[in-house]
């Protein structure tokens, strides 16, 4: 399609997959892997928390909907990476493109928000025991969750808004497995510094922000339970030090990509593969290792079905 002196982009070639057709197939039986063991195993985690009576927590109603918001975000863009891998071919439509950027900021902003919404709750468990029934009610737990939602909506909506009036009228070649907007910025065919900065600040700064609060509370937490009793000062270590590793796992690849958003560095690519397709399956496991609560959920819930 022409449009004065220049070809609209249509598609995008993706360029991050490796030459190597052994390569290829390795990233393939990874990605399985981690569908055929961890995505099963997450579901396994939402129904144990939804069947079991002793998982009524907000806590736990958290780690549920954490679960369900790293299977939606595990699926983005593995499918079209193995598709592209089987079928040899290395193109994704203008239309897919954006709606990658669409559910990569959408699913990963909410799952930000909703992490400290978890932070919020450990915080009333921990300072204010007494009144934590009735400061964390189930309408607090929905509000904070439909507001990690809606957040996550807003963020993302605001960077497509951004980028659809763009002119892309060539080159349209992708260096990485996926679109994501520092990739795309930089195909277009017009003068993006403002829109660049604007992504930095709302991307960048605003991740690195949050999880230097994060840090902070869940480190101050660690040092108020010092004063509680025994049982209570292990548990509620647990929990916290589970939260900063998740934390970490979310926060640290999204501040290493957004902050140095168009500068490409080598190692970028295998940051990001981990991040949005490896990682996001893990989270909910890693609680579930930590935390014996679930662990004996899941096992009361395996014998009620054998019986």
């Amino acid at each position: 399609m022409e449009n004065g002196n220049h070809t609209v982009v249509k598609e995008f070639i993706i360029q991050g997959l490796p030459q190597l057709w052994e390569m290829q197939l390795f990233l393939c039986v990874l990605l399985l892997l981690f569908y055929l063991i961890i995505l099963p195993a997450n579901f396994v985690i939402i129904v144990t928390i939804c069947k079991d009576p002793h998982l009524g927590s907000p806590m736990f109603f958290f780690l549920a909907n954490l679960a369900f918001l790293d299977i939606c975000y595990s699926c983005v863009t593995p499918p079209k990476l193995m598709a592209n891998i089987f079928s040899g071919c290395r193109t994704i439509s203008y239309l897919g493109c954006i709606t990658q950027i669409f559910f990569i900021h959408f699913l990963g902003a909410a799952e930000m928000f909703l992490l400290i919404a978890m932070a919020i709750d450990r915080y009333v468990a921990i300072c204010q025991p007494l009144h934590y029934a009735t400061m964390v009610t189930p309408v607090v737990c929905w509000g904070m969750l439909v507001c990690s939602w809606v957040g996550g909506f807003l963020h993302s909506i605001i960077q497509v808004i951004l980028i659809i009036p763009l002119p892309f009228c060539g080159p349209n070649e992708l260096d990485n497995f996926f679109c994501d907007v520092t990739q795309i910025i930089k195909l277009a065919c017009t003068s993006t510094y403002m829109l660049e900065f604007f992504m930095f600040v709302s991307s960048g700064l605003v991740s690195a922000a949050c999880f230097i609060l994060l840090i902070i509370s869940y480190g101050a937490l660690l040092i108020k339970v010092r004063t509680s009793s025994s049982h209570e000062k292990n548990k509620a270590s647990s929990t916290c030090i589970t939260h900063i590793i998740i934390a970490c796992i979310m926060f640290g690849p999204a501040i290493y990509i957004n902050c140095h958003p168009f500068q490409d560095y080598p190692f970028d690519k295998v940051v990001a593969f981990f991040h949005t397709m490896v990682f996001p399956m893990m989270n909910p496991m890693i609680y579930t290792l930590r935390n014996k609560e679930i662990k004996f959920a899941m096992w009361r819930l395996m014998k009620k079905y054998k019986k």
